[in-house]
């Protein structure tokens, strides 16, 4: 047998460095070639490190939460071949026993130590078991002076039992408990990011709202025939996406972002959606939307939701992006002033939608609307630029129809 290295792989580019989130095995457990022994974590995603072969986890030299660099050691594992590989995993658990029994016979040796240590002590063997069942202090009956008198003993338990259950149910009474945790890399790296936003943007946000009807009517219409023929479901996200397509090809500023004196303005479509998760909150990017199919969309949306959800983004997943998409109406959410996401100089917040009465010429009409959002940086996007952004999202939804002609 010969003994492996465990080593981080080569991190991203633009990641420093990253911490160790979970390690699957205990040093000494089986492990097969392939199998995932640990997770890193970086500010963006969550690296699986496997196996690279089968033996015994010798050693864990970096724990959890330990701060890790590309190319480090952080485990050893031991070798077994194949064709041993039964004969030397018993011939390990072996050692093991043995070493579990000597320091088992180290422990008797130690006792019997103590108990000569203490052999004029006046305090019986049965004392001495009746104090340690109750895990009480031994100095106090041992400085008692009650002459061996066994009722005696018994009055000093009880009142030592009685200050133990006095304090336990002062604890358990108790309800102002207060717990700290470290901050996940990815929650640091979101805090970072909220500030930078709130700090260096002239930010504000502007609404408006949409009549969701024609929308809902094409889903009952075609979903059933959608979901049979693409094997996905119909749902409102990709109608959002294609509208805010559109808005940002009338207007491009929104499309943008300032870079020092400079604005870069980009000729395609790369829109992040926002995906709430465990870890935290993950933007994954769709790259050159346009050009993708309402099915086409929303199977990359569910793919890249799963994904988020169980740890899988790739870095390139997480990196770029024009403009961002997040739905706060799956909570709930009525209305909300949603955050920029840098650099990126605008997001479109959509809520739920929900039954009100509105006046539809002259007349009162109960009708499913959503409130949109639109945050933006104020540096670059001006008053005309954002309302008009929101009106001809809303324009499109409402005739939905135009989505598909592009007008």
């Amino acid at each position: 047998m010969n003994v492996l290295e465990i080593i981080v792989p080569d991190l991203p580019e633009s990641v420093i460095d990253a911490s160790i989130s979970l390690w699957h095995k205990k040093p000494g457990d089986k492990i097969n070639v392939d199998e995932v022994l640990v997770e890193i974590e970086t500010d963006k995603v969550i690296i699986e490190i496997p196996a690279i072969a089968n033996g015994i986890l010798e050693k864990i030299v970096e724990d959890k939460g330990s701060t890790v660099k590309s190319n480090q050691v952080i485990g050893l594992i031991k070798k077994i071949e194949s064709s041993n590989n039964n004969y030397d995993y018993k011939d390990h658990q072996k050692d093991e026993i043995i070493d579990q029994q000597k320091e088992k016979k180290n422990n008797i040796v130690n006792f019997k130590d103590d108990v000569k240590k203490e052999k004029n002590d006046t305090l019986s063997p049965s004392t001495r078991r009746l104090i340690a069942e109750h895990d009480l202090n031994i100095s106090d009956v041992k400085n008692s002076n009650f002459n061996k008198n066994i009722n005696e003993l018994k009055n000093i338990l009880q009142n030592q039992l009685k200050d133990k259950k006095t304090k336990i149910q002062h604890y358990t009474n108790n309800d102002r408990v207060e717990k700290r945790v470290p901050m996940t890399r990815l929650r640091k790296r979101i805090a970072e990011r909220l500030i930078d936003a709130k700090n260096n943007t002239a930010m504000l946000t502007t609404f408006n709202e949409v009549n969701m009807q024609p929308i809902i009517n094409i889903r009952k219409q075609y979903g059933d025939f959608f979901e049979k023929t693409h094997g996905v479901r119909l749902g409102f996200m990709s109608f959002y996406v294609k509208a805010v397509v559109e808005s940002l090809k009338k207007y491009p500023e929104i499309n943008a972002f300032i870079d020092g004196n400079d604005i870069i303005y980009h000729n395609y479509f790369d829109i992040n959606i926002a995906i709430s998760t465990s870890r935290g909150l993950v933007t994954p990017v769709i790259n050159d939307i346009n050009f993708m199919s309402v099915a086409d969309i929303e199977k990359k949306i569910i793919e890249l939701a799963a994904k988020g959800q169980n740890g899988k983004l790739k870095v390139q997943e997480l990196t770029g992006g024009n403009f961002t998409i997040t739905n706060g109406g799956v909570f709930g959410s009525l209305m909300s002033t949603p955050i920029i996401n840098p650099p990126q100089s605008a997001i479109l917040g959509i809520h739920a939608i929900k039954d009100r009465p509105m006046a539809v010429k002259g007349e009162i009409m109960i009708l499913p609307m959503s409130y949109l959002a639109l945050s933006y940086d104020h540096r670059l996007v001006d008053g005309r630029e954002s309302v008009g952004f929101l009106v001809k999202i809303k324009e499109l939804l409402e005739n939905p129809i135009r989505l598909l002609l592009e007008i």
